[in-house]
């Protein structure tokens, strides 16, 4: 069976501890769509792993890992990575794949990216999209605009590299100073760098989509990992407050070649309650003492940026939208421990809009999103020991009523339960 892992929300879900967990199912892990502005944080015993561009797979033996053509890769990251995995003994040869088709995020991408933030919060609204300045955007509107687009198979064509970066410096540069960047990009050293990069990871660099249609033929089980998440989603997230990716299952066709019928399940990643990072609209954020408890508990700080992050009330409205874009099977619901000792505990159901009618559905448009008001169910509030043995049921009466009102309204059994970082902190669900 191929599974796919999605979040639900605005990214930092969880996925990254799920897609560990569920590994030795599979024998091949794919990433599917973004860059090194994605995080996944994965606690195996002491060792705690950040990965950016590395499928989480790669934790675990034997077990080939893909990165697909609807990444964007930065090359200096990703060596960065395999540097810092094979440092703790843990062996990419042979089993890390890159799509000659991923496009490369290069030093002009970043210099791009924050010359463009900067521009708008000078602007009218004084609101920039609130990126994180690795380059994403530019890279995939590179990718859109062909002529100076750099893929990870034309590291290996010299006359092919010096030619096209030659032509994006120029034409970046003309776009860096229309935006008043003093920065320039320098052809002849990203040329030089680029040479270097195709040195290093050549061997790695191939035809992935053949490869995986080749997996699927002999068998194997395929496991696709998604960056960021579905709220962010460029088609069907907040726009214009999203990455610049397909990040819902939706991406994982076009991200692979693989057709949708190679996916047969799909897990959606949701935290108990809501976060995001950045700007855009947020119904259920708390500006409170509760919203600064869920952060600290919650050790809500960016994988990628450290930047706190926003904390919230959990958004069942987006979440329908979410599982019903991705056609989730089921639920993975992370960080409820963060929950437990609260008093009272809420769930947004509906919104109320400006003209005074509710609403059940979710309004992917960053300007109509911030005018509503979110309707809330209350539950009371749980304690307890965090000491459980793998068994849902073990779960306080008031934490099974939580996730009991989140099945029937979604109409989605919830699969697991994470109460802790560590897999082992992992509880599985019984017959309901």
């Amino acid at each position: 069976m191929n599974t796919a892992i999605t979040g639900l929300q605005w990214g930092d879900e969880g996925k990254g501890k799920i897609v560990d967990l569920l590994t030795p199912e599979h024998d091949v892990v794919v990433r599917y769509n973004g860059g090194a502005n994605a995080g996944h944080t994965v606690v195996v015993g002491e060792e705690t792993y950040a990965l950016h561009l590395m499928p989480s797979g790669i934790l675990a033996p034997d077990i080939e890992c893909v990165i697909g053509n609807g990444v964007v890769v930065d090359p200096e990251k990703l060596m960065e990575e395999i540097d810092s995995l094979e440092s703790r003994h843990i062996d990419t040869e042979g089993r890390l794949f890159i799509s000659d088709r991923a496009h490369v995020v290069l030093d002009y991408h970043k210099m791009l990216d924050g010359a463009l933030e900067e521009f708008l919060a000078r602007g009218r609204s004084g609101e920039s999209i609130g990126t994180t300045r690795r380059g994403i955007g530019p890279a995939y509107a590179d990718k859109v605009l062909r002529a100076p687009a750099l893929r990870m198979g034309d590291l290996l064509h010299d006359s092919v590299l010096e030619e096209r970066i030659r032509i994006a410096c120029d034409l970046h540069s003309e776009q860096l100073a229309s935006l008043g960047c003093p920065e320039r990009p320098d052809p002849q050293q990203l040329i030089d760098r680029c040479r270097q990069w195709g040195a290093q990871l050549g061997p790695r660099i191939t035809d992935t989509t053949y490869l995986l249609h080749d997996a699927v033929t002999a068998g194997k089980k395929l496991l696709f990992e998604g960056a960021n998440a579905c709220l962010l989603d460029v088609d069907h997230g907040t726009y214009p407050f999203v990455t610049s990716s397909n990040c819902s299952a939706l991406g994982i066709p076009a991200g692979t070649g693989l057709p949708p019928s190679s996916i047969d399940r799909v897990v959606g990643i949701m935290k108990a309650y809501s976060t995001r990072v950045g700007a855009g609209p947020f119904p259920t954020e708390l500006h409170d003492a509760i919203g600064d408890r869920i952060r600290e508990k919650g050790r809500e700080y960016g994988t990628t940026t450290g930047r706190p992050r926003r904390c919230g009330w959990l958004d069942l409205v987006a979440v329908g939208y979410t599982s019903m874009l991705c056609g989730t099977t089921s639920i993975a619901c992370m960080l409820l421990d963060v929950l437990f000792g609260l008093d009272e505990v809420r769930i947004c159901t509906a919104y109320r809009l400006p003209d005074g009618s509710t609403t059940s559905r979710f309004i992917p448009d960053a300007h109509q999103l911030e005018g509503v008001e979110p309707i809330y169910e209350s539950f009371d509030g749980w304690d307890g020991d965090l000491d459980f043995d793998g068994d849902r049921d073990q779960l306080p009466d008031g934490a099974r009523r939580y996730l009991d009102f989140i099945e029937s309204t979604l109409d989605i059994p919830i699969e697991m339960v994470s109460v802790g970082p560590e897999r082992t902190q992992t509880l599985l669900a019984t017959a309901h």
